[in-house]
């Protein structure tokens, strides 16, 4: 088994529905231009508010993928 380096891009999904759906909007996303993602991190929660209503669930994601740069 060779050692691996793995890459960590910061994400930020969103849904009308719950955090859980914009984490899972990111990963989606993120998943049809990187391979190999490994792990995914919720760094951090938030809400969009309009007229005293929450309008949009907001959640940062950290998400590692296998890094094969080249030298």
């Amino acid at each position: 088994m060779s050692d691996s380096v793995y890459k960590i891009i910061e994400l930020v999904g969103t849904s009308t529905v719950s955090w859980e759906d914009a984490a899972k909007n990111a990963i989606e996303r993120a998943s049809k231009s990187l391979r190999d993602l490994r792990i995914a991190e919720i760094s951090k929660l938030d809400m969009k508010v309009e007229n005293g209503k929450v309008v949009a669930y907001r959640t940062r994601v950290l998400l590692s993928f296998k890094y094969e740069g080249g030298e």
